[in-house]
């Protein structure tokens, strides 16, 4: 078994040593994950300048760049071969409902993903670090359950959320579907010290759609979330409406 590890943020975080420490025992573990914290940029890649690449005490490859990117140069050039299983986080904070379009650490998972490999990604519930342990303990009683049986057919991204408990690992898994937020909260306006408007993207707003059997739900019950993930985004209940409104045919 050979295992990717990245995350969003950073190769400092606590959350991605849990992770690796975590995997111990599986298999060959390579870690490449981004010089700085890097949340919230989603699926985002560096195309306007190059990107280094060093080493930290530890073998780490550390990249000056997004989640994405460390992903995609590990699978295109980086990595001596292809990975099994790419594995992202413990994110400080949950990656629940609309979040895991602007998640860094879901985009993380998605890249190897998309690539064609079985991905993971792993958040806490709550920020702060508080119970990394259990968290880090329920990532590998996940990935021991999908390994006992043998890999499932892939590939496949699974996002899940663990509650920040001591008995995080004890706690019920739920397979859920995503939940809706509402609006974020305004921007926050600062003014710099030379007196011009600075303006910072306010908090997310609140759940909308947090009923039974959404990840949200499955968070306030004080469960493990694990949401089975997709990157088709059609809408393809609309699909006859829009082709009645606007398709054209050529006879």
């Amino acid at each position: 078994m050979h295992i990717l590890i990245a995350n969003d943020d950073g190769y400092l975080a606590p959350g991605i040593a849990a992770l690796v420490a975590a995997c111990e025992g599986l298999g060959t573990i390579d870690v490449v994950a981004p010089e700085q914290n890097a949340s919230g940029t989603s699926n985002a890649l560096t195309l306007t300048r190059p990107l280094s690449v060093f080493e930290n005490p530890a073998g780490w490859r550390v990249v000056n760049g997004t989640p994405s990117d460390c992903v995609h140069v590990a699978l295109t050039g980086l990595l001596p071969r292809r990975p099994d299983l790419v594995l992202s986080g413990i994110n400080n904070g949950a990656n629940m409902g609309d979040d895991t379009l602007y998640s860094g650490t879901v985009a993380a998972a998605m890249e190897g993903y998309l690539f064609g490999i079985p991905a993971i990604a792993f958040s806490l519930v709550d920020k702060g670090w508080q119970h990394l342990d259990a968290a880090a303990r329920t990532a590998r009683a996940v990935i021991d359950e999908l390994l006992g049986g043998g890999m499932p057919d892939g590939p496949w991204l699974l996002n899940v959320n663990v509650p920040n408990r001591p008995d995080a690992d004890a706690l019920p898994r739920h397979v859920t579907r995503l939940g809706r937020r509402h609006a974020s909260e305004p921007v926050i306006r600062q003014d710099s010290p030379r007196g011009d408007p600075l303006y910072w993207i306010g908090p997310a707003g609140d759940a909308r759609e947090a009923g039974e059997g959404t990840d949200f739900h499955a968070a306030a019950k004080g469960q493990v979330s694990i949401t089975p993930l997709q990157v088709d985004l059609t809408d393809h209940a609309r699909l006859g409406v829009w082709a009645t409104r606007l398709a054209r045919s050529r006879a």
